[in-house]
């Protein structure tokens, strides 16, 4: 097996920087991007003579096509307020959109960030991590059922029948748990953000789970690595992967019909009714 120089390692990780940083930097004018997914990676990094935790913030949007596209990358001391506040301004500068509808897991400061920056878009607490947290506030044993009730929720098939359920899933949680009911109760609103976009879009833009995927990914890659010798090689092997996706996804079938796209841009959902009518019994 050939050994590489030095000057050849570095002129390869000039040449990929390079291809990256254009990446990275491309103008975002494929929009509107109506449905946007962010998280969080953290990694490690040797700096100032220490081994730190610095954090890969990540953008996936849908653009005007229904294609899924790679939007930003960048990394961030801290996974604050300032930092996505930062990445999404980031974003907006190279063109970002029409973004009505931002799906994530409760990232520290991203809310605000997202109402700061994209002021109008809703956003979606994450499902899938919101279950987590809510089966935490119950007894172990209690936890399927609790998980499976609040499934129920999402099962349900209109936007009446979603809210309805909910208030019923309260109600039998604030009987047995009522610490749980309280905190599924705060964050009711951003968990039912979804309803507001056609019924047939729901299971995409109510969780990150495709993100998840991507990252399960990068993760794969970065593990290799184990802890970085600086952000420049954080940025240049996540912004590689991430490139890598892009081209896969630009070839792939629409993740959203054009048609359903245009219908979320227009019209969100309204609910029929200020008040619906309750079943009277839970949902199984």
């Amino acid at each position: 097996m050939t050994q590489l120089s030095k000057s050849q390692v570095s002129a390869m990780a000039k040449h990929l920087d390079e291809q990256v940083g254009a990446f990275r930097n491309r103008p975002l004018d494929q929009g509107p991007y109506t449905f946007v997914w962010v998280d969080a990676l953290t990694q490690k990094v040797r700096e100032g003579g220490r081994i730190i935790n610095v954090h890969a913030l990540i953008a996936v949007g849908v653009n005007t096509d229904g294609q899924r596209e790679i939007l930003g990358l960048d990394v961030a001391t801290a996974e604050d307020g300032a930092g996505w506040l930062a990445f999404l301004r980031s974003l907006i500068a190279r063109g970002l959109t029409g973004v009505q509808h931002v799906i994530s897991d409760a990232h520290t400061g991203l809310v605000d960030a997202i109402g700061a920056v994209l002021p109008g878009a809703s956003w979606q607490r994450c499902r899938t991590h919101y279950a987590r947290n809510l089966l935490s506030q119950v007894p172990k044993t209690a936890q399927p059922w609790v998980a499976t009730l609040l499934r129920t929720v999402f099962e349900q098939p209109d936007t009446d029948a979603v809210h309805a359920q909910m208030k019923h899933v309260l109600d039998a949680l604030e009987a047995k748990f009522p610490k749980a009911a309280e905190h599924l109760d705060a964050a009711q609103h951003d968990l039912l953000a979804f309803t507001a976009f056609p019924y047939e879009i729901w299971r995409q833009i109510w969780s990150n789970n495709p993100q998840e995927r991507l990252n399960k990914e990068i993760r794969r890659r970065t593990d290799v690595v184990g802890i970085f010798p600086d952000r420049t090689a954080v940025i240049r092997l996540i912004g590689a992967v991430l490139a890598e996706q892009n081209d896969e996804w630009t070839e792939a079938r629409r993740y959203m019909g054009r048609e359903l796209l245009a219908k979320a841009r227009l019209h969100p959902i309204e609910s029929e009714t200020d008040e619906p009518d309750l079943p009277t019994e839970l949902t199984a």
